[in-house]
């Protein structure tokens, strides 16, 4: 029988530090994917992972059990991305270089028939990587949450501490980033 998430916090808590390691053979798989939607090298991600585990640890005293501890970790990785995201604005690496062929191929049938043009292909989702890398770190929190994710305009509320009006503004504003950031990298091709 498998042992509950509050049951090994328990143990971690009474003194048993070794049982953490469920919990992180459990959550260990879905860190790397939310992390991944934020860094660009692996070894930024092994970075912000290692550190979710570390401040959970230390902090697991605090989990107080009235939500699943599956997501009081995401809600602590989303602030740890978006911590990582805002120290590396200053130093990432921003390309304004013209689309590449496939990409500006790809927007070309996305504009003359955007129900024709295959949101999955490899064009598309080498242009939304390139203008997420561009945005800010509160715009591409808030694109990636709510756009990629999936979530709820509630759920990142919940996730990020921020409130419902406030996201909603930030998701306005991130979109309206992201377009700025496509003109800009769209512009010779159009003009």
């Amino acid at each position: 029988m498998e042992r509950t998430d509050a049951e090994i916090i328990r143990a971690v808590l009474d003194g048993d530090t070794a049982q953490f390691e469920a919990l992180v053979r459990k959550y260990l798989p879905r860190l790397f994917a939310t992390a991944r939607r934020y860094a660009r090298r692996e070894s930024e991600v092994e970075d912000i992972v290692q550190e979710v585990w570390l401040k959970a640890f230390q902090k697991l005293g605090t989990y107080r059990g009235d939500a699943p501890f599956e997501h009081w970790l995401m809600r602590m990785a989303v602030r740890i991305c978006y911590d990582f995201l805002r120290s590396h604005h200053r130093s990432r690496e921003t390309t304004f270089t013209e689309l590449s062929d496939d990409e500006s191929q790809w927007l070309d049938r996305f504009g003359a028939s955007p129900d024709q043009a295959p949101e999955d292909s490899d064009a598309a989702k080498a242009l939304v990587k390139r203008l997420l890398e561009m945005l800010s770190p509160q715009a591409r929190l808030v694109i990636t949450l709510l756009e990629i994710e999936e979530k709820s305009v509630k759920e990142i509320s919940r996730l990020t501490g921020w409130s419902l009006p406030l996201v909603k503004v930030r998701a306005f504003r991130a979109r309206a980033e992201m377009r700025k950031c496509l003109g800009r990298i769209a512009r010779t091709k159009y003009l």
